[in-house]
């Protein structure tokens, strides 16, 4: 009898039930279990269970107020994100001048910062000892800097610098589906620019911008670096946990971790509603848009010159970065610009072991939590999408609640759950380990990759499957020449996002690393600590040139596939 009944799915057998089954429970021993333990421990006290730790927090003013600033943080980000990136992405999308192509792609290089690297890059260059902080205070004669990059308004321009991102790329996709017929039509009927942007481009935008205010909030929401190293006595939720966590407070870290948790839910609830409560459709043939070519001669001039001023100072951060990581230790005090520039800091990084096992360690980790996570998100799409199976919105809920839920939370999540000895309850000593920071690393990137996969398993034709078991293929046979093949491009998609995420992976590691499995975002730090500001950059571009080359090979991946099977 066939295995396979078309949409209906497969009928199980033993082992596939079996399959399915300890897929669930992976699934939730290692992503829902962690969580309920920190929840029941919140309320948990030496006489018992108690609320008393949910009464100190709703009591203490410094508490209420870390987590309003949280929300209104992560609020404020999205509205500044929105207002550079929707613009630089009308400006390359509706007009054709010269250096189009090049200034647009520039534009995009904040994604290839990690966080971290990110908030050092701005502190090397607007921070009260930062180049551009000192030639402001060169040129106007003043005995201070005349900023100080501290405080909320410091993790605003941070955030609003590496997020704007998402809106950028977004825009561009949402516009890149538009057909020039429908701007056509509006300018026909009388419409000027002004009308046809707010009643034509902006409702066809919608879900494209849903989709990029839900990201960036909850993105914001999760932060760390920005908050913890130009902070200041200004507090939101991540730091305050990594703190309470510090100071031996258990009870309280538990309380706030499933504070910050439960309002990043219920906001991530209605912007998902939101993004998907209505779907603009634009009509006509769905030929490319056409762009509007700069005539006017000061236009001509002008526009390219504001598009590259715009460019460069978004790029700025990246120089800055790679101009201090070229300054030998101990050679720039109270210079504007450094006096002396040499290779030392990357030679120094591969020349002892204890500089180069932060760079191993990043690569092993990274690389472990893409494959696990790869290989789980091919395992759960077969059993959603090929098979069917019952629970399958559960699986696909499971696999996406990390994203949810700020990298804070699930550091704290893993080491309170895996601090102990207790097999009976699942419980095993992990935290000291780099198995601890493998796993935090596959949870942080496990959406990524589920998200890509599951897309790609929606897209496969079921009938090639069909036609493989028709034949007498076994299924591990269709699977690997049948269904991988036509994933490589989800798979690329997936696995690159997913390695350059565990690359620069801060928030978990801070709480959960070693000195001996300390990451490079770890040895960043550390070496801002001793302030050796030339070694720490050179981490950074070190760990800036390893994303990029982690992007550009899935590009090159997916494009080849693409045109293979195209």
């Amino acid at each position: 009898m066939s295995a396979w009944s078309g949409d209906a799915g497969r009928r199980l057998g033993p082992r596939d039930r079996l399959l399915m089954i300890a897929v669930f429970a992976i699934l939730f021993w290692a992503v829902v279990y962690p969580n309920l333990v920190v929840l029941l421990g919140s309320l948990r006290g030496e006489e018992g269970f108690t609320l008393r730790h949910y009464a100190a927090f709703l009591g203490t003013a410094s508490e209420l107020r870390a987590l309003w600033s949280s929300f209104w943080i992560s609020a404020l980000t999205v509205l500044l994100s929105a207002l550079i990136g929707v613009p630089l992405a009308l400006l390359f999308a509706r007009y054709e001048f010269p250096g189009r192509r090049l200034l647009g792609a520039l534009a995009a290089m904040p994604v290839l910062l990690p966080p971290l690297v990110g908030v050092i890059a701005i502190l090397f260059l607007y921070g009260e000892s930062g180049i551009a902080t000192r030639l402001v205070q060169d040129i106007l004669g003043l005995e201070s800097p005349p900023w100080r990059l501290r405080g909320s308004g410091a993790i605003l321009a941070v955030h609003a610098y590496s997020m704007y991102v998402y809106f950028y790329l977004f825009t561009l996709a949402g516009l890149a589906r538009f057909d020039p017929a429908v701007f056509e039509a509006a300018a026909s009927l009388g419409a000027g620019r002004f009308r046809t942007f707010a009643r034509v481009t902006v409702p066809l935008l919608t879900p494209t911008l849903a989709g990029a205010a839900l990201l960036t909030f909850m993105t914001s929401m999760a932060s760390f670096s920005a908050p913890y190293v130009l902070g200041g006595g200004f507090r939101v939720m991540t730091t305050q946990i990594f703190n309470s966590k510090l100071q031996g407070e258990t009870g309280m870290a538990m309380v706030e971790t499933v504070m910050l948790a439960a309002v990043s839910l219920l906001v991530l609830w209605p912007l998902a509603r939101w993004e998907g409560a209505r779907e603009y459709v634009s009509p006509g043939k769905g030929t490319a848009p056409l762009r509007v070519p700069v005539k006017s001669r000061w236009a001509a001039i002008g526009v390219p010159a504001v598009a590259g001023a715009g460019v460069l100072l978004l790029v700025l951060p990246h120089l800055t970065l790679l101009l201090v990581s070229l300054v030998p230790d101990g050679s720039w005090t109270v210079q504007t610009l450094p006096p002396r520039y040499s290779l030392e800091n990357y030679a120094q990084l591969f020349a002892e072991a204890r500089t180069f096992r932060p760079i191993l360690n990043s690569l092993f980790m990274a690389g472990g939590a893409t494959i696990i996570a790869v290989v789980v998100a091919i395992v759960v799409g077969r059993l959603v999408v090929s098979w069917r199976v019952p629970g399958r919105r559960l699986l696909e809920g499971m696999l996406a609640l990390p994203w949810a839920l700020p990298g804070t939370v699930l550091a704290i999540a893993l080491a309170t759950t895996f601090s102990v000895n207790q097999p009976w309850v699942g419980r095993f000593v992990m935290v000291g380990t780099a198995s601890i920071l493998v796993m935090a690393y596959t949870l942080r990137v496990l959406p990524l990759t589920g998200r890509a996969v599951l897309a790609g398993f929606r897209q496969l034709d079921p009938s090639l499957e069909e036609a493989a078991a028709s034949l007498g293929a076994g299924r591990w046979r269709t699977l690997r020449r049948i269904t991988v093949p036509g994933l490589l491009p989800a798979i690329a998609a997936g696995a690159s996002l997913a390695f350059v995420t565990g690359l620069g992976e801060f928030v978990a590691s801070i709480v959960l690393y070693t000195h001996r499995t300390r990451p490079i975002s770890i040895e960043i730090l550390s070496q801002l600590r001793d302030f050796d500001l030339g070694a720490a950059a050179a981490y950074g571009v070190l760990l800036m040139v390893l994303v990029a080359g982690a992007f550009g090979l899935g590009q090159r991946w997916i494009q080849g596939q693409r045109v293979e099977t195209g």
